[in-house]
């Protein structure tokens, strides 16, 4: 298999579209598709393989995603959390949160600290801060 040879690119573009239209309602797909469409200008064998591994996957998670529903308590719920010191090289924090609205994840991020924190609670609180602000 030879992996610089460049393959059709309008025909990979149309496919990572409809994957990043898909990611709406399947999150597991957000890494994956982050790094495929870094080359919608040049793809090559290599990537359409990792295309067609993405539809191999979804075609055997076909019934798994995120429903929506109509439950008459259409609240916006936020949840955050913070591993204190979780990376071991530099001992920074990761703040994540998630905004959940109908029981459906509506917007979510992982990210790490941009400083070290001194105690859970510190992490906690830059955790939470870095949610409300998102929420705004």
């Amino acid at each position: 298999m030879k992996n610089g040879v460049k393959v059709d690119s309008t025909k990979y573009k149309q496919i990572v579209d409809c994957l990043v239209y898909l990611a709406a309602t399947r999150p597991d797909l957000m890494y994956v598709l982050s790094l495929i469409s870094r080359f919608m200008n040049y793809p090559t064998e290599l990537h359409m393989h990792a295309v067609k591994r993405v539809l191999r996957y979804l075609n055997g998670t076909i019934n798994l995603g995120i429903m929506y529903k109509r439950d008459g308590s259409e609240k916006l719920e936020a949840y955050t959390y913070s591993d204190y010191a979780g990376d071991l090289d530099d001992r920074k924090s990761t703040s994540r949160y998630v905004f959940m609205l109908s029981l459906g994840a509506v917007s979510w991020s992982s990210k790490k600290q941009q400083v070290v924190t001194l105690s859970t609670t510190e992490a906690e609180f830059i955790a939470a801060a870095f949610c409300a602000y998102q929420s705004v």
